[in-house]
């Protein structure tokens, strides 16, 4: 069984592209228990985050897997396959592992060293294990690429100073405006972002934060949290009109923001300018927004270029990390080498003993005259016997685990020795 992972990020795909692609957390149940039917998969995790779309999969044959995943990701966005497979990556058994690590340490995020995405995989573990999805394959890679995150986090500087989105986006907030201390805020969504920068936003001194989501009591919550006020969704337009500043960060699959909307708020406003900064994927604003007078509308291409601009800092801990990596990686091949084996490996000893045990009792049987010292003779002598024979095998098949050869020898001594799957 290989571990497959096929997805797309910021990297390779456009902002358009990547909103298509995006699995909200109410389409996961479904989305988990559409990769798992398919005739090719048998464990699956959807990791779905503001910077990439990504499916990790278990599947006997590569091949088969890519084509699962590739109708999955054409049924879910609506589009054909050739408008998105140049934009898509494949990596598959320990190429899947190194990437995951990678993004679980905040390597391949916008934000280099960001921790919100250490949060998001461990989210995307717990559904998968709630839905059924994530079996034993997945749960040792997801224990190992988690324990690599925190070690990279604790062991180096990756994390030093902007080390999130959310935390990025009130920083470029800020620099736009020249500051936010004193002034008024409305933030529109309150999961992992929406926290992330009303955290910030109170730690930056605003005077007012604002928080509106679909659930009221998670606003509520994150308000008070703050010192800040909730605001039900009907009241949203009434906030920006008032306020200097509007950061969105939902999981709806549609704009909440249109730009007739946005019109009747700037007229409101009477010719006072507002930013907005728009770190949804699908984006909360519809796009046309930027065409209203008045309004600065930025969105996550906006953050990852803030961002980029200032990690040197964190770039020279990038080597720490990638070491730290290297040797996790080292860890779970070992850990899942011994797995895959080990239960060939009792298979093989216990038709071993089988048979040798059932030729010793037809040996006592034919010769009854033997004395009982002699008879344990016997039975020690085809015991280190059979130990000596399986000795070497063990050894071989221990050292090939993982690999093509491991999996040529498995299907060998399954065929040889009659040892059902």
């Amino acid at each position: 069984m290989s571990v497959v992972v096929i997805g797309l990020n910021h990297r390779t795909a456009p902002l358009e592209l990547l909103e298509r692609m995006a699995i909200g957390d109410g389409q996961l149940p479904k989305a988990l228990h559409d990769l798992t039917s398919r005739e090719h998969i048998s464990e699956a995790l959807v990791l779905s985050t503001c910077n990439r779309t990504e499916v990790y999969a278990v599947a006997e044959r590569f091949h088969g897997a890519y084509s699962d995943i590739r109708e999955f990701l054409a049924e879910t966005s609506y589009l054909p396959p050739e408008e998105f497979v140049s934009h898509l990556y494949v990596h598959y058994d320990s190429a899947a592992a190194s990437h995951l690590f990678a993004v679980t340490a905040g390597l391949d995020s916008a934000v280099l060293g960001e921790s919100e995405i250490q949060g998001q995989i461990k989210q995307a573990w717990d559904r998968a294990r709630a839905e059924g999805a994530a079996g034993p394959t997945l749960n040792l890679l997801l224990r190992h690429a988690i324990e690599a995150g925190k070690r990279a986090r604790t062991e180096t500087g990756i994390a030093r100073n902007v080390a999130s989105v959310s935390q990025a986006a009130v920083a470029m907030a800020e620099q736009r405006l020249g500051g936010v201390a004193g002034r008024s805020v409305l933030v529109l969504g309150a999961g992992d972002m929406g926290e992330g920068m009303v955290v910030a936003l109170a730690s930056a001194g605003v005077s007012q934060v604002y928080v509106a989501n679909r659930t009221s009591a998670r606003a509520e919550e994150l308000a008070a949290r703050v010192g800040g006020r909730p605001v039900p969704l009907l009241e949203v337009p009434d906030r920006i009109a008032e306020v200097d500043l509007v950061l969105t960060s939902t999981g709806s699959r549609v704009p909440l923001v249109e730009k007739a909307d946005m019109e009747a708020v700037m007229a409101a406003r009477g010719g006072r300018p507002l930013l907005v900064v728009d770190i949804a994927v699908p984006r909360d604003v519809d796009p046309a927004v930027a065409e209203v007078e008045g309004v600065t509308l930025l969105d996550m291409d906006d953050v990852r270029r803030f961002a980029a601009a200032g990690i040197a800092e964190r770039r020279r801990e990038v080597a720490d990390v990638e070491a730290i990596l290297a040797d996790e990686l080292d860890r779970y091949l070992s850990a899942s080498s011994a797995r895959e084996v080990a239960p060939m490996i009792a298979a093989l000893h216990k038709r071993a003993e089988s048979v040798r045990s059932a030729e010793v009792e037809r040996f006592r049987a034919r010769y009854d005259d033997l004395d009982p010292r002699q008879l344990d003779m016997v039975d020690a002598l085809t015991r280190r016997v059979v130990a000596k024979l399986l000795h070497h095998p063990t050894v071989v098949l221990k050292d090939a685990a993982g690999s093509a050869r491991g999996d040529r020898l498995v299907a060998a001594l399954r065929e040889l020795f009659e040892i059902e799957s």
